[in-house]
């Protein structure tokens, strides 16, 4: 008992004296670069560019005799945190977490979307008007604790605690005046030298501490982005005997680097007080998970890990455009489409390859891009084409496990057995209900730890996207739907045609999948009546339970809008006409 007490003061004076550094000794940062080898000019605020084709590499793309191939896409930057919480289960236990939570693009977290940001908006000083750094407008943040509810005028993204770096004041100490840029006054609050990635501990600390989300925040990007994601590691504030690191893997990705794996024995771990960004390319589409590779059947159990999710360059191409051009390209066809993406040797499928993603169809089918909608993978013909998509993200908690986890760590892993069972960190009812869950923490703050609600809206006659991600440690899970058609098209982020780029989608009423797996799974309201609702389920029957409570678990309902209002907002998610 001594040592733990011996510890735990420990870890608080680290803490405490973390603050007292002076600037140049702190170890939080973050990293978005305003432009890259790949993206020299990445400046602006909009959507993703159009692709046509690989890009011809030009001399400002060769650096130190290695040639870049720059196919599109963007910068794309995410701050996370690691450390710990609590979630509101539906019987309403608090449950204690180990979890991600976020760092940047809290307002998007907190509406229930991905918080991945472009780089403009990621960069953006936590300054005031004045240049006065106002860490209050963070605490708590994004819950409006008067109304209990989220903020509905909180619109802050940008990454949490980026302030003027103060070691950049450049003084000159003979002549008494300054010779560069002030960072420490208002003149900072626009001056992009003062941007080295410096971010006051003092507003992660005030975010970051008690943050657990349940799932972790959603990452989204595109495919040929570079994609810079930051975890800082907070510390356990209910665990101060515990010295955990943390680290990030990206689940089944092609990441090509092992420094940036995540699994510790390659890479590196991230101690309390430390921050490290990690690198990706986006190469492949599909839907993937992420976690923490640290103690993984305990921490995965915790709550850490979440739901990433690659859109095809199919997305990009123009409207009118041929599908099945901008994948096969050939030197026949006219303009971009001589350059499909058979022209990267990145994703190009040879005809010895044997690990092709992205199979030419069979036939030319002459679809062409559509003005509306998305497609879940570069497939060439349209056959996974969606109107809005939603991820689903299947776990559950052993409430022992938790509990034991909150004070000491005595229960084996093999004594796991769920009793709560969750989609994206809820169980039913409070799966349909809108908007963020808060829980009032240790700390008497109100904390946004399950933002996303799983209620399917799908537009009269449209078909939405099931992103499902299995992150369950301890069962398998099935989940099905009666009177709405269930096509499957992606397994394992992995679009179903076979080398001769046969269709092997199928059509089911059930899926069922093991933990680390993920499905792409498309439902089609063609035809279904306007304002119909249906369920999307477990047939598992003790599935169907809040721990000793019937009527919960894994269900959700599944809406075709009513007639007045047949569209869905693909922000919102709701009906809109």
């Amino acid at each position: 008992m001594l040592k733990t007490r011996l510890i735990g003061g420990g870890v608080a004076a680290a803490i405490l004296a973390l603050f007292a550094l002076p600037a140049a000794a702190q170890s939080f940062r973050v990293q978005c670069p305003g432009s890259t080898a790949m993206h020299p000019s990445d400046t602006t605020n909009t959507g993703a560019d159009v692709y046509s084709g690989p890009k011809t590499p030009t001399s400002a793309n060769v650096t130190n005799g290695v040639t870049y191939q720059p196919n599109g896409g963007r910068i794309k930057c995410q701050q996370v945190s690691g450390g710990d919480g609590f979630a509101t289960m539906a019987d309403g236990t608090q449950t204690y977490l180990f979890g991600f939570g976020p760092l940047s693009g809290m307002a998007d977290v907190a509406a229930g979307m991905p918080g991945t940001q472009l780089a403009t908006t990621f960069n953006q000083f936590n300054v005031n008007a004045s240049g006065v750094i106002n860490p209050g407008i963070f605490v708590g943040a994004p819950v409006d604790q008067t109304a209990q509810s989220v903020a509905s005028t909180y619109n802050f993204n940008a990454a949490v605690g980026l302030v003027p770096d103060p070691n950049m004041t450049q003084y000159d100490g003979v002549s008494g005046t300054y010779t560069g840029p002030n960072c420490v006054t208002k003149e900072a609050a626009s001056n992009p030298a003062c941007m080295t990635g410096h971010v006051d501990p003092r507003l992660i600390m005030d975010v970051g501490v008690m943050n657990a989300n349940e799932p972790a925040p959603l990452i989204a990007i595109d495919e040929d982005d570079e994609l810079f994601l930051t975890l800082t590691n907070v510390g356990m504030i209910m665990r101060p005997d515990l010295f955990e690191q943390h680290t990030i893997h990206f689940h089944g990705y092609p990441n090509a680097s092992a420094f940036y794996d995540g699994v510790p024995d390659a890479s590196i771990a991230i101690s309390i007080g430390g921050s490290f960004s990690y690198y990706y390319l986006a190469p492949d589409a599909g839907t993937y998970f992420w976690h923490c590779h640290i103690s993984p059947p305990e921490h995965l159990q915790m709550g850490m890990v979440g739901q990433l999710f690659v859109r095809p360059r199919q997305d990009r191409v123009a409207a009118g455009h041929s599908l099945w051009a901008s994948l096969a390209g050939g030197s026949g066809l006219p303009g971009a489409d001589a350059k499909g993406q058979q022209s990267d040797n990145r994703t190009a499928c040879h005809t010895e390859g044997i690990l092709c993603t992205t199979p030419i169809p069979a036939a030319n089918n002459n679809v062409t891009r559509a003005s509306t909608g998305r497609y879940a993978y570069n497939d060439g013909d349209g056959s996974t084409y969606y109107d809005v998509d939603y991820p689903i993200q299947i776990h559950g908690f052993d409430p022992n496990f938790h509990f034991v986890g909150m004070t000491f760590n005595p229960e084996s892993f093999t004594d796991m057995k769920d009793k709560y069972f969750l989609l994206n960190g809820r169980s039913y009812p409070d799966t349909v209900s809108p908007g963020t869950m808060t829980t009032q923490s240790t700390d008497g703050v109100l904390h946004a730890s399950q933002p996303l609600p799983t209620i399917i809206n799908i537009p009269v006659n449209g078909k939405a996207l099931l992103r499902i991600s299995m992150l369950d440690v301890t069962e398998y899970q099935t989940l099905a739907t009666l009177g709405v058609p269930m096509k499957v098209v992606g397994v394992n982020a992995r679009l179903l045609r076979d080398l001769a780029g046969n269709n092997t989608e199928y059509s089911t009423n059930s899926i069922t999948v093991a933990g680390g797996e993920s499905v792409d799974v498309i439902l089609d309201a063609t035809n279904l009546p306007a304002g119909s609702k249906y369920f999307l389920y477990t047939p598992n029957l003790d599935h169907l339970s809040n721990d000793a409570e019937n009527f919960g678990g894994l269900m959700t309902e599944v809406n075709v809008c009513p007639a007045a209002q047949p569209n869905v907002d693909p922000n919102t998610k709701n009906c809109k006409a």
